[in-house]
């Protein structure tokens, strides 16, 4: 035990010395690494009588104990006099001219986003927002969706391993929805709402990305029709596209959490190989495209909600931000917007100056 003493005594004056951390490494190394002396210390103690190692074992821990206590303080001594040597070092010039252009750009998803809240702020709607992370009741039981509904077929989710506090699957959200049920739950009756977020679901290619963005629009109120919901989208897409020629034409269509469900297909004519909205799409030379659902919301689902439907009627929508991005400003390929090319931003990027507005152009361009 004498020479461990020794040993001991030497290392933590070496501990007290080491003025770099790569020292203070290999002292650690040297004493407590897999072939260190108080690492060796310790194997010792298998082969020793019962007696001897009720008395060695304690004086070992200890020494190590202490080791250990030295490296760590010194350590953190030599960190903290390491950063206040680079704080020191590194300052920042707060007198230097400010650059003659800024830098960076608005990705057009978040453009986009603000334009959609102009518009909609104008008609009394709010913007709310939800989790992303999100329990199978909210994204698909209370949207008139049970376990074995075969609308949950139409998204595939990706799902956690484990569930909640009240057993129900979690899962990264497939729709932007649940918002509107969270919201319904938390402020009930009469409500005006856009929910826009990121949405998840396992698909990709040139239009479609594991994840992406959408924005939905809840009304609930009294007397509600589908009139109301036509107009809306009408109001909605003029202003966003900045054309009066956009017309609609509604089809029937099915979603669990609507009825009567439709889809909208908007006018379109084809300019210099792009397709451009605005227009009758049955005149000559245009056509009719798909752009989003809608539909007056399911009584069960304001029923979930926990809301009278003989009291309260509503209308939903919803639509992809990214796709309403490419229609507008002419992307062609959806994954380009998750790529993180510096050339594609640079190009399709929005100045920090340029706010949208009613009154100057929801795109107009900085």
């Amino acid at each position: 035990m004498t020479e461990l003493t020794t040993q001991k005594e030497a290392t933590l004056a070496a501990i007290a010395d080491a003025h770099t951390l790569d020292a203070l490494e290999e002292l650690r190394v040297a004493a407590l690494g897999k072939k260190g002396w108080v690492s060796l210390a310790l194997k010792t103690l298998g082969a020793m009588p019962p007696e001897e190692r009720q008395q060695a074992a304690p004086t070992i821990q200890a020494i190590r104990a202490e080791v250990t206590d030295a490296l760590t303080a010194r350590k953190d001594a030599l960190e903290v006099a390491e950063l206040e040597a680079q704080l020191a070092s590194e300052r920042l010039d707060l007198t230097l001219p400010a650059p003659e252009a800024a830098r960076g750009s608005v990705h057009p998803v978040s453009q986009v986003m603000d334009e959609l809240a102009e518009i909609f702020a104008d008609m009394g709607f709010a913007v709310a927002t939800g989790p992303e992370i999100e329990d199978d009741w909210h994204n698909f039981t209370a949207l008139n969706m049970d376990e074995s509904h075969p609308a949950r077929a139409m998204h595939d989710t990706f799902y956690f391993p484990d569930k909640d506090s009240e057993g129900r699957a979690m899962l990264l959200r497939t729709h932007t929805s649940p918002v509107q049920i969270r919201s319904m739950v938390a402020q009930g009756a009469p409500i005006r709402i856009i929910a826009p977020g990121r949405v998840y679901r396992s698909d990709s290619d040139a239009t479609h990305t594991p994840m992406f963005h959408q924005v939905e629009g809840l009304v609930i109120d009294r007397d509600i029709h589908l009139g109301h919901l036509k107009w809306t989208l009408e109001t909605f897409l003029k202003a966003f596209f900045e054309r009066d020629d956009i017309v609609l034409r509604l089809r029937p269509s099915y979603f669990p959490f609507t009825e009567p469900s439709v889809e909208v297909d908007v006018g379109f004519e084809v300019v210099d190989g792009r397709r451009v909205l605005g227009g009758d799409g049955d005149a000559p030379g245009h056509g009719w495209m798909e752009l989003l659902g809608s539909g007056m919301v399911n009584r069960r689902v304001i029923e979930f909600a926990g809301l009278d439907p003989d009291e309260w009627q509503g209308f939903a929508f919803g639509v992809g931000v990214d796709r309403l991005a490419m229609l507008k400003y002419g992307m062609d390929d959806l994954r380009a917007f998750f790529d993180g090319d510096v050339r594609w931003l640079n190009h399709y990027g929005f100045s920090h100056l340029d706010q949208p507005t009613l009154s100057a152009g929801v795109g107009a361009r900085a």
